[in-house]
């Protein structure tokens, strides 16, 4: 038996009964795992109903307010914000076990980032931007909430934060016609997003964005260097850009069309 630690797990999730088992697996150790599901056709709610979390049923209205929901789901001391795809390798667990357990003390952090390796297609992926991707997850409860971002969300966190050496792996979606279909949902979101803060753009503008999104990562952040898969991700990153800003220039020319 894993002796529980008063920390709870905050998850969303659709469709990740994949994912899940793996990701439960190495927080195991946590006394609370809240899974917030969002309409899942697979055996996602049943994973994680089978060994024990805490799982919410709530639908969809964007990442940053799906996780904030499961944060306020979480009653734990401590609370570590994690995705289905991702992982506690062993030594990050034992240094978040050590952060929850000792004595509160005043002038300790309240909140911890981490350095995320991120795997594609098997390869670590450690040049484009993404090592070591440092991420804020773990926080003391009421000390932080999620941005209310439709799309890339990001925990704030009121008092000190420390950066942790300890790793977070993330298992990126590595199947093309799936990356496509993210693409597609990722880029309508953040293409919506940016209309709402008034921006607008061309075709050509995004073009010019995807083109020097793909200079960027493959040429000045190394890409190149992480093989096939460097070149890729290069590839998806520049098309996700142009689709994102290609859809803000047909929601700038819808609103142009109503106002005349």
């Amino acid at each position: 038996m894993t002796t529980k630690v008063p920390l709870s797990v905050a998850i969303i999730a659709k469709n990740e009964g994949d994912n899940l088992p793996g990701c439960l697996k190495s927080v195991r150790f946590a006394a609370q795992i809240v899974v917030v599901d969002s309409g899942s056709t697979d055996d996602t709610v049943r994973v994680a109903t089978e060994v024990g979390c805490h799982v919410c049923t709530r639908s969809w209205e964007g990442f940053g307010v799906q996780k904030q929901f499961a944060i306020e789901q979480c009653t734990q001391p401590w609370i570590l914000v994690l995705d289905a795809d991702e992982r506690i390798p062993p030594e990050t667990a034992a240094t978040i076990r050590e952060i929850v357990t000792r004595p509160e003390k005043e002038g300790y952090p309240v909140g911890y980032s981490f350095p995320r390796r991120n795997y594609f297609q098997g390869r670590w992926i450690r040049h484009n931007g993404w090592w070591p991707d440092r991420i804020l997850r773990l926080f003391r409860r009421g000390k932080g909430r999620m941005s209310p971002a439709r799309v890339h969300e990001g925990l704030e966190v009121q008092g000190l934060v420390a950066p942790l050496e300890d790793p977070i792996d993330h298992f990126t979606e590595s199947r093309l016609s799936a990356v496509l279909q993210k693409i597609d949902r990722y880029s309508t979101l953040g293409a919506l997003e940016a209309f709402e803060e008034g921006k607008r753009s061309t075709v050509w503008a995004a073009f010019s964005r995807a083109g020097f999104t793909f200079l960027q990562g493959y040429f000045l952040r190394l890409g190149m260097l992480d093989g096939v898969q460097g070149l890729t991700l290069a590839m998806t990153d520049s098309v996700n850009k142009f689709f994102k800003y290609a859809k803000l220039s047909e929601l700038s020319s819808q609103q142009d069309r109503v106002k005349r």
